[in-house]
């Protein structure tokens, strides 16, 4: 891939670890029936997207897990802990492959995030590596929430391309979501799904991006 410039990096299982099965155990224990059809990694509830696009603020969030469990009893914090259950860390080694990219393509991070699950990784990220975020690995790090658009809407696509001026052609998108990756392949991006036996550093150094 000669013709590669720049970078587009999701966040969860892509940089950093998530685990579905958790949330959903997390969910039952609350007390959510029918929970693959409530929340799911290819399909999800309105609620869910809305909380990704910061259209639902935190409350009114908790407000909703408190119907769908069917317990106005349930506190913040035991919502938190739930919602907040399947974020495992950064993959190891991974921080230091964001340094060696940065040095070589124009990079950037595009993530699906919800105001929750974007302060626990804020606190991780200080607590167990001592930074203030992700910024200081990419020339911009954008998050869907703060943004009010979420993949795979094409719109968020089209706003990091238009804003940064990135030739679709020259930006490879890694991604773990086939959803995703279908809206970036329409638009032109260089595209490719992370499988779960995958890892960043095998994909980026089977496309001759990076030595291994």
């Amino acid at each position: 891939m000669q013709n590669t410039e720049n970078i587009i990096l999701d966040y969860g299982n892509v940089l950093f670890d998530i685990d579905f099965s958790r949330l959903r155990q997390s969910f039952i224990d609350l007390g959510i029936a029918e929970v693959d059809q409530f929340y799911g990694h290819r399909a999800q509830h309105a609620l869910f997207d809305a909380f990704d696009k910061g259209l639902t603020t935190a409350v009114q969030f908790r407000n909703e897990i408190r119907k769908a469990a069917g317990n106005p009893a349930l506190t913040d914090d035991a919502i938190d802990t739930a919602w907040n259950s399947l974020l495992i860390g950064v993959r190891s080694g991974h921080h230091e492959l964001l340094h060696q990219l940065k040095t070589n393509y124009r990079t950037f991070l595009l993530s699906n995030n919800n105001e929750i699950h974007y302060d626990w990784i804020m606190a991780y990220l200080n607590h167990e590596f001592g930074l203030n975020g992700n910024a200081g690995f990419f020339e911009k790090d954008y998050y869907s929430h703060l943004l009010r658009m979420r993949k795979p809407d094409r719109e968020i696509f089209e706003f990091v391309l238009n804003t940064h001026s990135l030739h679709p052609e020259r930006t490879l998108f890694v991604d773990d979501s086939p959803q995703h990756i279908e809206t970036a392949k329409l638009l032109g991006l260089q595209a490719h799904l992370l499988e779960p036996d995958d890892s960043l550093p095998s994909l980026l150094g089977r496309l001759g991006l990076i030595k291994q």
